[in-house]
């Protein structure tokens, strides 16, 4: 077996809308909207820095199956520098941009392939000076709603080169993604594979080592629930067929969620220095990058009355973001939660016999009986119901959304029957 070097990266999502972010100012917009891109940038120059024999894309190249044309003359682009370098890209179409979405008419490279969704289709990679270096076996999907066991098709080719398998896959039914093409790691593992380039699944994560089982997860974040590095994995394959992985950040706009204690923090001033220290750190992080951060308060300080009342802690947050617009890198703060409390003991209170004392016990029961507190949400939010679709839907709460609620209820409910310096009695 012949070793060889390659690039796996997947769930490109180009030209992604970002929503919710129309109200930023235009450079930060604009910075934002083009990350996609400029991730996919940021592969290309690395897959020529690195000379690897090939790149493979494991699906969602586009967002959405109605893919703009800007996206795909973009893409036609990168894949085309790669092409002028000798770099073949092997793609497949996942769930947002399957084989029946609108696609332009656009001539690609020679070099560049786009398996078909009727099988799996096998390719051989030559190279003039060392022959057959590896098989790479693919299917793409043909709607966006593929519930078959893919894996299942897939064969292993000559013994003595190395195999790989490009699927877009939710394997082992991770809760967090859509159930497309499932399949278990042990389907993976029989069909004979040294390598399987896997998509779908957002978070990068190595599955198995051997054969190696790898999502990649995608090279920009698109949200808050996207943080941390990310990027695509650096794959150098032994004539024994091990690979030896290396992590390669891409994005170049970083997402952040961090928590700040108000314990120590007595006044809106040090609140204030505090904050611009987290973003300082966040910007030193990101090592030039852009940054998206929500921050959480928390915990017990005489400050959480004042941050409550009125816009104050609004207005905190808008001259820290003009602050931001006019650096070179910008550190963007998507939201502050409120999440702090006052210095009244709950503990304390929860013992006592008091009118607050109850509710706080009653709550406590609520939050440790999951279909208690199911019932008692239903009741308390029905008025709630008939409220349009934009303003969110509580009967599709999640149990832990309810738990968080119901302590934000806690906290209110106390600092409203405390007022003004009033305690239980």
């Amino acid at each position: 077996m012949k070793r060889l070097r390659f690039i796996h990266a997947a769930d490109l999502h180009l030209d992604s809308p970002f929503k919710g972010m129309s109200a930023l100012p235009e450079r930060v917009r604009e910075r934002v909207r083009e990350s996609t891109f400029d991730a996919l940038k940021e592969l290309v120059a690395l897959a020529i820095q690195e000379q690897v024999d090939f790149v493979l894309i494991s699906g969602d190249v586009y967002d959405v199956s109605d893919r703009s044309l800007r996206a795909q003359i973009r893409f036609q682009k990168a894949v085309e520098h790669l092409a002028t370098e000798g770099i073949p890209a092997y793609i497949i179409h996942g769930n947002h941009d399957p084989e029946d979405g609108r696609a332009a008419k656009l001539v690609w490279p020679a070099d560049v392939h786009f398996f078909a969704s009727e099988h799996v289709e096998t390719l051989q990679v030559m190279k003039e000076d060392r022959g057959i270096i590896a098989e790479i076996h693919g299917i793409s999907y043909g709607s966006s709603a593929v519930t078959e066991n893919l894996a299942l098709r897939f064969k292993r080719g000559q013994a003595q080169v190395c195999q790989i398998g490009l699927l877009h896959t939710n394997v082992d039914g991770d809760p967090h993604h859509d159930n497309y093409a499932p399949c278990s790691k042990q389907d993976l593992i029989d069909a004979g594979m040294h390598y399987w380039a896997l998509g779908h699944v957002h978070t990068r994560q190595v599955m198995n080592l051997q054969p190696a089982i790898v999502y990649p997860g995608n090279i920009q974040g698109r949200s808050i629930r996207e943080t941390g590095p990310r990027g695509c994995y650096l794959v150098d394959m032994d004539d024994n067929g091990r690979a030896e992985l290396i992590f390669h950040a891409l994005d170049t706009v970083r997402w952040y969620q961090e928590t700040l204690s108000v314990t120590s923090i007595p006044s809106e001033q040090v609140l204030k220095d505090r904050l611009g220290e987290l973003l300082d750190r966040l910007r030193h992080d990101a090592n030039g990058r852009d940054g998206i951060v929500r921050i959480v308060l928390e915990g017990r300080s005489e400050l959480h009355e004042r941050v409550r009342k009125g816009r104050a802690l609004q207005e905190l947050m808008d001259e820290l973001r003009e602050d931001e617009v006019e650096r070179g890198s910008f550190v963007w703060i998507e939201s502050i939660e409120d999440r702090t409390a006052s210095e009244l003991d709950l503990a304390v209170v929860l013992e006592e016999k008091s009118f607050l004392g109850d509710l706080l016990r009653y709550a406590a029961a609520l939050q440790s009986d999951e279909e208690s507190l199911d019932n008692f949400a239903s009741e308390a939010l029905a008025a709630l119901q008939g409220m349009p679709q934009s303003a969110g839907n509580p009967a599709a709460a999640t149990p832990e959304q309810l738990r968080e609620w119901l302590r934000s209820a806690e906290v209110l409910v106390a600092d409203l029957l405390t007022a003004d310096g009033g305690g239980p009695g």
